[in-house]
């Protein structure tokens, strides 16, 4: 066990499952039970989503994080629980914390909430002292991190950690507790069900969602009107009711009073890095990897076409090599913007990159430069009678009728295209959490 010192940063990951759990709420049972035995929370409890390629994740690939200790400074209201309003503090003091019976506190409740009887569950936590680098979280946000490198990390620190089963829930600890908000964050404010409603029909009110986005600026990815499809709402059957995100935490709590549900038993503000983009690199084509998410920048080489399932393949190339970008089938008319693009336009595709076939599963593309695209308008006017002439079949040229002059020069105008330089992004529906949405982009 950890020795003594003033703050301790808690990491939970891998609790959930596709059959149901969340890790949120493991960290909302966890809140409950550390503010009833005295501890206090310093700042935010945190939602960190991690690399969203990977293929061993049961659902979001969210961990959490929280820091403990005896706060002073201003307290700050972020959520309640079992009636009890829920606190947490800006600053902590030096008094000591018995390290032990908090160690104690996280493997009961991982005990009592992780779905550990499903093969792809494999839950970890995290005690550390300190923050860790936040290279440590950058890498874990963008590429596959081994369990050997976070073991070395955490034993060289001191630190107090337990992974079950196959271990790999404390990679996303360490990296939730590394994570820092000094690039971007947002939050989120996630509203939980009674117990005994969990895996049956939610029932959250579309109209007052509506609302609530008209009226709300600061939050995003509320409801997708294109597809008529709520985003607040989760589609697994896990303890959530619904969950709002936004840029201003007091925003989110009067965005919460505008939603008509069924019963809240719990609620909870988070700061998270959603929307922030974190995950993506800025690459050349020849750089790229399975598992990335990437910015690539290139020319369309190949025009898009549509395969079995719905999905828009196309092609683009860069001074290193080339690769294909897909828009899936679940980003609806997303598909609709990319059929426009013509071989010669410039484009920034943003996105995750498929291993086989090597694609890039876009989130949202940057049109930067627009071919031109000509069309024919008429058939030639013979130069010596001024007759239009007649085509001889395809290829072929013209033909005056009356006079026999033949020509082969086509009469064309550039035609109007209809893409327009600029962003472009998947649906609401479609949008993944990490992904910043076009709303909170400063140079859309």
């Amino acid at each position: 066990m950890i020795s003594g010192s003033e703050i301790i940063w808690i990491g939970v990951d891998d609790t959930d499952s596709v059959e149901g759990g969340c890790t949120t709420y493991v960290a909302c049972a966890l809140i409950k039970k550390l503010t009833d035995e005295n501890y206090d929370i310093i700042g935010y409890p945190r939602l960190v989503r991690l690399n969203p390629n990977i293929p061993w994740k049961t659902r979001g690939n969210g961990a959490i994080s929280l820091q403990v200790g005896k706060g002073n400074g201003k307290k700050i209201a972020i959520g309640e629980i079992e009636n009890k309003e829920i606190f947490c503090h800006q600053d902590g003091s030096s008094e000591d914390i018995n390290k032990d019976r908090l160690g104690a506190i996280v493997e009961e409740i991982i005990d009592k909430y992780a779905k550990l009887e499903d093969e792809n569950t494999n839950s970890g936590f995290v005690l550390l002292e300190e923050q860790p680098s936040f290279e440590i979280y950058e890498k874990t946000v963008r590429e596959i991190v081994l369990l050997e490198e976070t073991e070395k990390f955490l034993k060289s620190s001191k630190a107090f950690y337990r992974g079950y089963k196959n271990k790999r829930g404390i990679i996303g600890a360490t990296a939730s507790v590394a994570w820092s908000s000094k690039n971007d964050k947002t939050f989120e404010l996630i509203s939980y069900r009674e117990k005994v409603k969990w895996g049956s029909k939610r029932f959250v009110d579309d109209s007052s969602t509506k609302k609530m986005d008209k009226n709300c600026s600061l939050t995003f990815d509320n409801y997708d009107y294109g597809n008529k499809h709520n985003r607040l709402v989760p589609s697994s059957p896990c303890p959530v009711l619904f969950g709002i995100r936004g840029d201003d935490e007091k925003e989110l709590i009067n965005a919460r009073s505008m939603i008509k549900s069924e019963k809240v038993d719990c609620w909870l503000i988070f700061e998270t890095n959603q929307g922030t983009d974190d995950h993506l690199q800025r690459k050349r084509i020849a750089e790229i990897h399975p598992y990335d998410s990437v910015i690539v920048e290139g020319t369309v080489c190949k025009l898009p076409y549509t395969i079995e399932g719905g999905h828009v393949i196309f092609s683009i190339k860069d001074s290193t090599g080339g690769v294909d970008c897909a828009a899936y089938e679940p980003t609806k008319q997303f598909r609709d913007v990319i059929r426009k693009l013509i071989v010669g336009d410039r484009v920034g595709v943003y996105g995750g990159i498929r291993r086989k076939p090597l694609t890039v599963n876009l989130e949202k593309i940057n049109v930067k430069h627009l071919e031109k695209q000509v069309e024919k308008t008429e058939n030639p006017v013979c130069p010596v009678c001024g007759k239009h002439m007649r085509s001889k079949g395809t290829g072929q040229g013209y033909k005056c009728k009356k006079c026999g002059t033949k020509s082969k020069k086509l009469v064309l105008k550039e035609k109007k295209r209809e893409i327009h330089i600029g962003f472009y992004e998947a649906p609401v529906c479609a949008r993944r959490h990490l992904s910043k949405p076009l709303k909170r982009m400063s140079e859309p």
